[in-house]
């Protein structure tokens, strides 16, 4: 499919909207600035473009949750979740990122953004927020509760949180009709203990990082930002549906 675009200097042009699609993925996965974009892809000047409009129209945002239907879909479970787990990361922020769209995490003593998530116990993202990393966690959490009511309607029943959210997000589920319970950590547990069902969002952090991009704050942005976790899931649910990796136990060994 090919449709025009407004190049750098305002031409119109055309490009495969599959190959805009590769180059997000590509810059997501690499970590590359827009410029240095290779050249077998579309002008940088036109993935950009798109990358803005789709964001603006939310078209990120239906894609990666078509995607996520079809995923819980082939699980043999319904579309919509019933249980969703929260948390947040803080990420530094690079030296270019506007100051104002940043902040200090004064528990983890780190500056930069915070990220918030919103997933399911497949680890598929039903939410996304990104905040000053000043933020509190509860800021976070209730524009994640509010974006999860809104994605999973009246099936959505409880969301787990860790003890980082206060009192505010649960008074807000309960507004929203959901249960949010608090998984709280064994005070006996030294080091990183991974707590039922809440390790899953853990998990889903770390697969993030892989897209280098992903790993720093490099968009002046926050929606941007958020965008970017959209195209992430929105690659990684696509490998999953086209090419899913065999169990350990059904590939034969290698002598």
């Amino acid at each position: 499919m090919e449709a025009e675009a407004g190049g750098a200097t305002g031409d119109a042009g055309s490009c495969d909207l599959r190959e805009v699609v590769n180059a997000l993925f590509y810059q997501n996965r690499t970590g590359c600035q827009w410029r240095y974009l290779p050249h077998d892809l579309p002008a940088w000047s036109a993935v950009f473009y798109y990358f803005t409009l789709w964001r603006q129209d939310g078209l990120d945002q239906q894609i990666q949750e078509l995607l996520r239907c079809q995923v819980r879909e082939r699980a043999r479970r319904l579309e919509d979740p019933s249980l969703v787990i929260i948390d947040t990361q803080t990420l530094r922020a690079a030296a270019a990122v506007p100051k104002r769209t940043t902040g200090l995490d004064a528990a983890k003593k780190t500056p930069g953004r915070k990220r918030g998530l919103a997933v399911d116990v497949l680890g598929l993202v039903i939410g996304v927020v990104v905040l000053a990393a000043s933020a509190h966690e509860n800021t976070a959490g209730i524009a994640l509760l509010d974006q999860a009511a809104g994605r999973c309607g009246n099936r959505l029943e409880k969301v787990l949180v860790d003890q980082g959210f206060k009192d505010a997000v649960i008074i807000h589920g309960a507004l929203l009709g959901i249960t949010v319970d608090v998984v709280r950590r064994n005070p006996a547990d030294r080091g990183f203990v991974p707590q039922p069902k809440r390790w899953v969002v853990e998990q889903v952090n770390g697969t993030l990082i892989l897209h280098r991009r992903l790993v720093r704050e490099y968009d002046h942005r926050p929606e941007n930002s958020a965008s970017r976790v959209y195209w992430a899931t929105t690659a990684n649910m696509a490998r999953r549906l086209t090419a899913p990796t065999p169990a350990w136990r059904e590939t034969e060994c290698v002598a």
